[in-house]
């Protein structure tokens, strides 16, 4: 931890500026512009980062752009200035001169994580082996070692997620949060009973208000941008200012934040209904899903609401690795959830060998040339990448779906897509992709343009019954 004398060092003079001061800081979450004072102390950051050759390298690579953020503070002794602080860490580093410190502290890390994550990409090449092998065997029909490799995955999957939980349950204890009233609690204690997002912390906008909490220093006004490339997901632009996000500092900005003269914070969301289990028995689930529920809560947040969330009060063995699929969280309809191993194994092989079907409806962003076929790509899991990005011959998966029109309109056409592998976005990518329909499914706010909401959804599934031999027939009508 540098000194105070230090740290009052990287108050920042705002030169040739005057004005009358803002007399209460504005709701971080508010989407509109930062004030003047916000704005001055932003363009002197971004004149600092085009000057300095070290910032323009790494921020303007393919995808390599950051959120940036200033905060403009009142000393005790009347000098009026701002901090600076990045997301992350660009340049490699958590200290970098001239910006706040993080939230913990960089030497206590650095005594477990290394070790962490040798041991989690032990786990991960391991399990790349047996997915590799399992696909051999798949292919080769050779269902009894199918079935002994299929559960050694399970496991792995299963001990992989459960280090990477434990990992990060160890860092999150790490980051001391303080709010203005001079409280302080630890990230992981703000968070529960769910776990931290990953990244929750290391936002320009808890560094800076933390840095002028712990030195006595008065917040004014926040501003933050973007600067360098875009994301893959082009949605963010240099230079542009944005509020706070809502999945990370939703929950660690509003306690730093009491204390303070703040504006009110946006209303909350309406509650997304429950999934719907239309079918259960020893061995199995049916379940409708809503939209805007994941299906499952992801590996560094495993409390985070979702459809295994929601049933594992009922059914608290559920784990993820019960799940054959996973649909998009903006997306809705039917799942089937393995409750043992060997189902799961019969089930995959059905699906696999396209015994079983699962049927998707969606509309899709321009006319449809054709009106049937099939798509074959090589996907990989790439967040936020581009649709292009997500196809890769040389590293990604094998991924296939029939397609057939149902209707077309002036703007739009209805299409039918049954996938033989289901990949998350899987579809999506199908229908955006130039190998593909190359027409974004509607309201696909990552590769298309944003609507009311994503217009894809699960509406039929069909399989054998892996210990009854009963055929099952489910369907659950398009809500658009």
């Amino acid at each position: 931890m540098t000194t105070r004398t230090a740290e009052a060092d990287l108050i920042q003079t705002l030169k040739s500026f005057e004005g009358p001061l803002p007399t209460r800081l504005a709701n971080p979450f508010h989407p509109a512009p930062p004030g003047p004072w916000g704005l001055r102390a932003a363009e002197m950051l971004q004149q600092r980062l085009r000057q300095e050759p070290a910032y323009t390298e790494a921020l303007w690579r393919p995808s390599g752009g950051k959120m940036f953020g200033v905060l403009v503070v009142a000393a005790p002794d009347g000098r009026v200035g701002f901090l600076s602080a990045f997301s992350g860490m660009p340049k490699g580093a958590w200290n970098v001169e001239g910006f706040v410190p993080p939230l913990f502290d960089p030497v206590a890390r650095d005594a477990f994580w290394p070790e962490g994550e040798a041991d989690l990409a032990a786990l991960g090449h391991q399990h790349a082996a047996l997915s590799r092998e399992a696909e051999m065997l798949r292919a080769q029909g050779h269902a009894p070692s199918l079935r002994d490799v299929e559960a050694l995955l399970a496991e792995v999957e299963h001990v992989r997620a459960e280090r990477s939980r434990a990992l990060w349950r160890q860092v999150t204890q790490g980051y001391v949060i303080p709010n203005a009233r001079g409280e302080t609690q630890t990230l992981a204690s703000l968070f529960l009973p769910k776990p931290p997002p990953g990244g929750a912390g290391d936002c320009a906008a808890p560094k800076l208000l933390a840095y002028a909490f712990r030195n006595g220093l008065k917040p004014l006004e926040l501003a933050e941008f973007w600067w360098g490339a875009p994301p893959l997901d082009g949605r963010r632009e240099s230079g542009a200012y944005y509020p706070a996000c809502d999945n990370k500092c939703g929950t660690v900005l509003p306690y730093m934040l009491q204390g303070l003269d703040v504006e009110l914070p946006p209303p909350t969301a309406p509650a997304v209904p429950e999934p719907c289990v239309l079918h259960e028995d020893p061995w199995l689930l049916v379940v409708d899903k809503p939209e805007g529920l994941p299906t499952l809560p992801g590996r560094h947040a495993p409390a985070r609401d979702s459809v295994l969330v929601r049933l594992q009060p009922r059914l608290p063995e559920l784990t993820s690795a019960n799940f054959l699929h996973e649909l998009d969280p903006e997306s809705s309809g039917l799942l089937v959830i393995a409750r043992d191993a060997e189902t799961r194994a019969s089930l995959q092989r059905q699906f696999s060998q396209r015994e079983a079907e699962h049927r998707h409806v969606a509309w899709v962003d321009g006319r449809v040339e054709g009106d049937s076929g099939v798509i074959d790509l090589p996907l990989r899991p790439v967040a936020h990448a581009s649709v292009e990005a997500c196809v890769d011959a040389r590293h990604g998966k094998r991924t296939r779906s029939a397609w057939k029109v149902l209707q077309r309109e002036a703007a739009r056409t209805r299409v039918e897509f049954v996938p033989t592998t289901h990949p998350l976005h899987t579809l999506r990518i199908h229908a955006a992709h130039r190998l593909g329909l190359g027409l974004p499914i509607a309201g696909d706010a990552r590769f298309g343009r944003e609507d009311v909401r994503l217009m894809l959804h699960a509406d039929a599934l069909a399989f054998v019954h892996p210990r009854t031999g009963e055929r099952l027939s489910f369907t659950s009508p398009a809500p658009f």
